[in-house]
């Protein structure tokens, strides 16, 4: 039975004054990923996970952060556990 594996990433716009707050709530998650982040309050960020509704219950935790204004996917991705293993294999 194969397996998936998913990975997304979103850019988080929160309130300026909450950026260190959240960058800690954020990177408490798992399978959460934070790659930039500016003094605004935009981070951007890559949530993984095995099942669609992992990463789902990450956004929806994300979205219901104190501080957080919205939160947009730029960019999902699923691929089956197998077709990572082989792919590590050729290289």
């Amino acid at each position: 039975m194969s397996h998936e594996f998913h990975i997304t990433s979103l850019v988080v716009h929160a309130a300026s004054k909450s950026v260190a707050d959240l960058k800690q709530r954020l990177l408490a998650l798992v399978g959460v990923e934070v790659h930039a982040v500016t003094d605004e309050g935009k981070f951007v960020i890559t949530l993984e996970g095995e099942t669609q509704r992992s990463i789902l219950d990450n956004v929806e935790a994300i979205n219901a952060f104190e501080g957080v204004i919205n939160s947009s996917l730029i960019y999902h991705q699923v691929d089956s556990v197998e077709q990572k293993s082989e792919e590590h294999h050729e290289h």
